[in-house]
């Protein structure tokens, strides 16, 4: 077993659940497939949820007085927001998902650009991204990405019968992102702490609840603009810490 064993299974499991979800795609109503994005759209906003609980955790609360995580988390996404425009990560998730679309020759009515987009910030975003890669990069075990893994498998497969081969081509940016985050793991060991993980958690939990707001076609936040508020918050949270 080597360092990203971890990463390299899930794009493997992506890629697997989202060639079955093309071949099963056909078979289903449009009903049916509005039906399973709208599911998908519900447990995102539940595993947000889930992941935002992280603000009440012991390691926070036992480190930041009443209300400062909040302002924190806040401030991480506001800044994040801002970079994110600058830096136009939207519209290059966008661009790039045009690129591949032409690469792969799909019909321009494919929806691949939108499978894409949705299926990258979906499996990239959670928690289990994060700790379960810095988790494999610190050589502590693989089991974080293992779970994750067999979720984006059935994930993908729901994702790709009705998005198409956008969803596969997802799995180039799990793997960058994750990855990314398995060398972080690997080079700083264990110089984050605890807290700075929880409120990475939670700034991951607020974007699924984006996250899932889209897939509903309830409000088209631009999600991947605020992802640098998810590098931006243990810096935050540590400057605060070391200095209030």
């Amino acid at each position: 077993m080597f360092v990203g064993f971890g990463t390299a299974i899930n794009i493997v499991a992506i890629l697997a659940g989202s060639t079955l979800g093309v071949l099963l795609g056909n078979k289903f109503k449009e009903s049916t497939r509005t039906l399973t994005t709208d599911v998908l759209g519900l447990i995102t906003l539940v595993s947000g949820a889930s992941s935002i609980v992280s603000l009440w955790s012991q390691s926070v609360t036992g480190t930041f007085p009443k209300g400062w995580p909040f302002l924190i988390v806040l401030a991480s996404l506001l800044l994040g927001g801002l970079l994110g425009s600058a830096l136009r990560i939207e519209s290059r998730l966008e661009h790039s998902g045009s690129w591949l679309q032409s690469k792969f020759k799909s019909s321009s009515n494919s929806q691949f650009v939108q499978g894409f987009i949705a299926a990258s910030l979906v499996f990239a975003i959670g928690p289990l991204a994060i700790l379960g890669s810095i988790s494999d990069g610190m050589s502590r075990g693989i089991d974080q990405l293992l779970l994750k893994s067999t979720l984006d498998f059935f994930a993908s497969i729901a994702f790709a019968a009705t998005f198409g081969w956008g969803v596969a081509a997802s799995a180039i940016a799990v793997g960058v992102y994750q990855i990314s985050w398995t060398v972080i793991g690997f080079f700083l060991g264990s110089v984050l702490n605890n807290y700075q993980v929880d409120l990475m958690t939670a700034v991951g939990g607020i974007l699924l609840l984006g996250i899932g707001l889209r897939l509903l076609a309830i409000k088209q936040i631009r999600v991947g603009d605020l992802l640098p508020g998810l590098f931006i918050v243990p810096v935050l949270a540590y400057s605060v810490h070391l200095f209030a």
